[in-house]
């Protein structure tokens, strides 16, 4: 055979069994794969709306893990972490044949491996997979599975793994962890003596903890700085200045915030491992120290809950459902934001907004406050004593129970109910009970949810917004009609934001409502501003009484506490509508001075029945309603007095139908000066001429 023929079987031989080495290995890294599949068990984290961490869950081996990515640290950490650990991480594939060679060298020089040459692939290897002792046979296996690991991920992914799974003393893993632990902050941003620190705590966490071992800690910072590499990777003279930065003695808390949320998101989705939420940290964060500080006033077995909800998005921002999640004297597992309790008056804003709406009454409308009989039902005010007569706006700003009574009486209960809905809030009535008159002074029940949900809508112009459940239902504003005409809406606000805050408390330019319920059994105090509600619920979990609490005085200064904590600055509330005016009382439609109601139900003036008044729009006035871009809106026209039914007319033409209400829709033809008139049944008339713009 000639030579040439002995050389290409020799080389076709060499190539087959070259293949077939390769196909075994092949065949045998598919085998017995790395189980990366076990570096998915990370901690589940509960974040605001943007991405802040407020809670962390560990894992179920009691690990404080959280997953990190190249992304979420600090690029001169990295730079670091590479220059100490591993100078060729990006040229190798998994092995350094360099570091293993000079490490074969100082052990037959000095009988000892002076720098190892584990790479940052088999740190992982190590970490995913670890094994008890050091002996050679696991250290191959780790050279196989960091070669095994190269071959399946990219060098980010390698980095990410050692950065979510390095161990850092105790039940910490993870860089996040460690700088949340020993900085109080995540990685984002790092000082050089910071992420030095973090470079060198891995080799040995629990022989270099700083929180216990502060000298050993020191000592491995130190190493990590002096390395040359490491100063060339942070620049002239920032190792020697950071070598003189105190180390922490400490391991803070990780963010535990919002424990009824993260419960609840938890339960919802398990197997989910990051779960957003609508909470802004900053809110959730001084809401909470509000409430701490709150609870150590209030005493023993008493809890509180907060939510406070953006009214033009629903999305609820803060929230705080009890005192204290841990302390069992207050219940504090219950979700207090989520039970139905009494709601005493924060209900009376609504009844007045109704009567404001429907013309009964103005602001500076006469309104007595005596003691009355409504069919065997006899309301009293809180301190038992009456005040006569008292304007409207006083009755609000002083809660007084009879005038409220007496305007829910007119406008209706079941209405009120109907306007609820309209806000997809449904009051719980007691069991077999229809509406009735009690509602206005707390007679039903309702969540503090859903009492600043109604809110609101006197935030919004009258439009409410569905608040969801702070995880995963969704926020949003209900698009049906609205809860409350805009100038009603005005009118409350303008009175509310007239009620003189609770002693020291600064004014902040909100409009606030409180509530004590029958019993002394809860204290509520509602507020907002021109984009942003807050509700205080202050009781005892269990429905007991608890003497001398009142909405007044215990739950409105944490209402103005929880506003000035909150870091929200106030919004102006929404500026008057078209048509909101407050009329001196001499101005007044005879009408509208006093208001009461005969035996039939009927409005009447001086002892005898009203004639009917148009209140709105007033004489003169000049109304906008889109006619210069040619898309009119319709006119709501209000009456006072008179007897149904109504018969409206607009520049002597008549509206279709007859009215039994007092208030009625008009959409004009086209802008310019137009002649309204009303005629009741008694043929009695009014009319006023207005300028539609």
């Amino acid at each position: 055979m000639k030579r040439w023929h002995k050389i290409a079987i020799g080389s076709a031989a060499g190539i087959v069994l070259a293949g077939a080495v390769l196909f075994a290995l092949d065949a045998a890294d598919k085998a017995y794969p790395p189980p990366l599949d076990r570096a998915n068990a990370v901690s589940a984290e509960v974040l605001d709306a943007d991405g802040q961490l407020l809670r962390a869950f560990a894992t179920s081996e009691g690990r404080w893990r959280l997953k990190t990515a190249v992304s979420d640290v600090d690029p001169q950490f990295l730079r670091m972490l590479i220059a100490y650990e591993d100078q060729r991480f990006y040229d190798h594939g998994g092995v350094d044949p360099w570091a293993l060679g000079r490490a074969a060298m100082q052990l037959v020089g000095n009988g000892r491996i002076v720098s190892g040459a584990s790479t940052l692939s088999m740190q992982v290897a190590r970490l995913i997979e670890p094994r008890e002792g050091r002996s050679l046979s696991a250290k191959l296996l780790q050279l196989v599975r960091a070669v095994q690991i190269e071959r399946r991920l990219s060098k980010e992914q390698i980095l990410d793994l050692y950065l979510t799974h390095a161990p850092y003393g105790g039940n910490l893993e993870g860089v996040r962890a460690a700088s949340l632990a020993y900085f109080g902050k995540e990685p984002r941003r790092l000082t050089v003596a910071e992420a030095a620190l973090l470079v060198a705590l891995p080799q040995l966490p629990e022989r270099r903890r700083p929180d216990r071992n502060l000298k050993a800690a020191e000592a491995a910072r130190k190493r990590v700085l002096d390395r040359v590499a490491v100063a060339e990777a942070v620049g002239d003279g920032e190792a020697e200045r950071a070598e003189g930065v105190a180390v922490p003695s400490r391991r803070m808390q990780l963010p535990a915030l919002a424990a009824h949320v993260a419960e609840a998101a938890l339960r919802k989705e398990p197997d989910v491992l990051k779960h957003q939420t609508t909470l802004k940290k900053q809110v959730q964060q001084g809401l909470e120290s509000v409430a701490r500080a709150a609870a150590m006033k209030l005493g023993p077995k008493l809890s509180l809950a907060m939510v406070m909800a953006d009214a033009q998005t629903g999305a609820i921002v803060g929230e705080v459902g009890s005192a204290d999640y841990f302390d069992a004297s207050r219940s504090g597992w219950i979700d207090m934001t989520r039970v139905n309790r009494s709601p005493g008056s924060t209900l009376k804003p609504f009844i007045y907004g109704l009567a404001f709406e429907q013309g009964l009454v103005s602001q500076e409308t006469i309104i007595e406050d005596r003691p009355a009989d409504f069919f065997g039902y006899r309301p009293r005010n809180f301190d038992m004593s009456y005040q006569g007569d008292v304007t409207v706006r006083e009755a609000l700003q002083l809660s007084l129970n009879v005038p409220a009574v007496k305007l829910l009486d007119a406008v209706g209960p079941s209405r009120l109910m109907v306007r609820f809905r309209r806000a997809e809030v449904r009051p719980v009535l007691p069991p077999n009970e229809t509406p009735g008159l009690a509602i206005g002074l707390g007679g039903v029940g309702i969540t503090l949810k859903d009492l600043v949900q109604l809110y609101t809508a006197l935030a919004n112009r009258g439009q409410p917004a569905r608040l969801g459940d702070g995880v995963t239902g969704a926020p949003g504003k209900l698009d049906g009609e609205p809860l409350l005409e805009p100038v009603a809406v005005w009118n409350v606000a303008d009175i509310l934001s007239g009620v003189i805050p609770p002693a020291g408390a600064p004014q902040r330019g909100i409009a606030y409502k409180t509530g004590t319920s029958y019993g002394y059994r809860d204290a509520w105090s509602v507020g907002y501003d021109g984009r942003y509600v807050l509700g205080v619920w202050v009781g005892r979990p269990d429905n007991s009484a608890v003497p001398g609490l009142t909405g007044y005085g215990t739950a409105a200064p944490i209402l103005f506490e929880g506003f000035a904590k909150s870091g929200i600055a106030t919004t102006p509330l929404p500026r008057p509508p078209a048509g909101a005016v407050r009329i001196a009382q001499s101005e007044l439609p005879i009408s509208q001075r006093r208001f009461a109601l005969n035996a039939n139900g009927l409005l009447v003036a001086s002892g005898r029945e009203a004639a009917p008044q148009i209140i709105y729009p007033p004489e003169g006035a000049h109304v906008d309603l889109g006619a210069g871009a040619g898309n009119l809106s319709p006119l709501m026209l209000k009456l006072q007095g008179g007897r149904a039914p109504f018969r409206w007319l607009a520049n002597g033409k008549p509206l279709p139908d007859l009215s039994r209400r007092r208030t009625q829709q008009w959409l004009p033809d086209g802008g310019g000066y137009s002649k309204l008139t009303v005629i009741d049944s008694a043929g009695r008339a009014a009319s006023v001429g207005v300028f539609i713009d």
